[in-house]
């Protein structure tokens, strides 16, 4: 498990909630916020993943309220575990 991404995807979701801080004009930062998590979160996962999870960000960022959900440790947890596509390389039988 890569645990140097993991604290990363934690850090920038606790970023996102910093929104929370300060009411209403806190929301107004999410303007900012929200391409920018978007733009990240597409590096760290390229490919199908990293835009899926971009495009989740954003609008998860951009709407009012929704700052509680934690989408890079989720998309950590999802790329780690469940990500069928990601190239394993396979066992050789002799």
């Amino acid at each position: 498990m890569d645990w140097k991404k993991l604290v990363i995807s934690i850090l920038l979701d606790l970023v996102g909630l910093m929104s929370f801080e300060v009411p209403l004009l806190g929301e107004f930062q999410d303007v900012i916020w929200a391409p920018l998590s978007a733009y990240i979160l597409m590096k760290m996962y390229p490919g199908s993943v990293g835009k899926v999870a971009g495009a989740v960000e954003f609008v998860e960022e951009i709407l009012p309220f929704t700052d509680i959900v934690p989408t890079f440790t989720i998309t950590f947890f999802y790329d780690t575990f469940f990500n069928k596509s990601k190239s394993k390389s396979p066992v050789r039988k002799r």
